[in-house]
């Protein structure tokens, strides 16, 4: 039987505590099980999340009335917004590489109209072209977030071409690091929102909710999570990551910049296998 939301949560504490127990004592080895049975335990429960809000057949927020007064880069929403439009604005509030579905949520919780995730999944490429047509004739691109180690495109991974190179680089503290900065540009958008006098809707609640729960001191059992308190507890658990991942960011940087062009450093090195079957090799 599947665990419940409640019990992988319970979960979640339980590892966290033990996380942090093996970087005080410097045991390496069960920091990195501990960190891999995190990444699983946190999958099984956005898994739970997302059936158990099926279940309870929570309908779609409507349109809020001051949409239009939303857009945190000052775009109309009409009903006529390009799909790369779209992906930016989302992209602009979660401030790190995200997924197509996170990308899509984080549409539906802060601006007037749906983004369908399946739009995604030429844009990258059609991108690429793009740029590898027109070169920086558009103000930003849709463009990869890149794995540290090859300096490919992580898969399923969208970033913003103006971000620093450091910012789209993917390393082992990456999905932890890049999961506590949505969380801090959601909860920031939300306190935006509500000092201008616009309510968030409770799509944008559900979403900060969803990143509370798993941010240790982040969330109370009040009806919606405090985002203020969001932010404090995402700073202080990032803070314990930023070193070493700031070192890992920024020697993958270095090479990226000496070893690719601009459109790689944009949209990723090809993988080797691509590269000798294109120029007709053999594995």
């Amino acid at each position: 039987m599947a665990a419940s939301v409640e019990e992988l949560e319970k979960r979640l504490t339980a590892l966290r505590a033990q996380w942090r127990e093996s970087r005080r004592a410097g045991d390496k080895t069960a920091s990195a099980r501990i960190r891999k049975e995190l990444r699983e335990v946190e999958e099984a429960w956005e898994t739970a999340l997302d059936e158990e809000e099926a279940k309870e057949g929570a309908p779609a927020a409507p349109p809020h009335p001051h949409a239009e007064q939303q857009q945190p880069i000052g775009q109309p929403s009409h009903g006529a917004i390009p799909v790369r439009e779209q992906v930016y604005q989302s992209l602009t509030v979660l401030g790190a590489p995200a997924s197509p579905k996170l990308i899509s949520s984080v549409y539906e919780a802060f601006f007037s109209e749906p983004l369908v995730a399946t739009k995604l999944a030429s844009l990258r490429r059609d991108e690429e072209r793009s740029f590898t047509a027109q070169g920086y004739s558009r103000p930003y691109y849709i463009c990869a977030a890149l794995n540290h180690d090859r300096l490919t495109a992580a898969r399923g991974l969208l970033a913003v071409s103006v971000w620093p190179l450091e910012r789209r680089l993917i390393t082992p503290l990456s999905p932890r690091a890049d999961f506590l900065r949505h969380a801090i540009g959601t909860a920031e958008q939300i306190q935006r929102l509500s000092d201008a006098g616009h309510p968030p809707t409770d799509a944008a609640w559900r979403l900060l909710r969803r990143f509370a729960l798993t941010i240790p001191g982040a969330y109370s059992e009040d009806t919606r999570p405090d985002p203020a308190r969001v932010l404090s507890a995402a700073h202080t658990e990032a803070a314990v990551h930023q070193a070493e991942g700031d070192r890992e960011r920024t020697a993958a940087a270095g090479r990226a910049r000496e070893q690719l062009s601009d459109v790689q450093q944009l949209f990723g090195a090809r993988e080797l296998h691509n590269a000798l079957r294109s120029a007709g090799g053999f594995l």
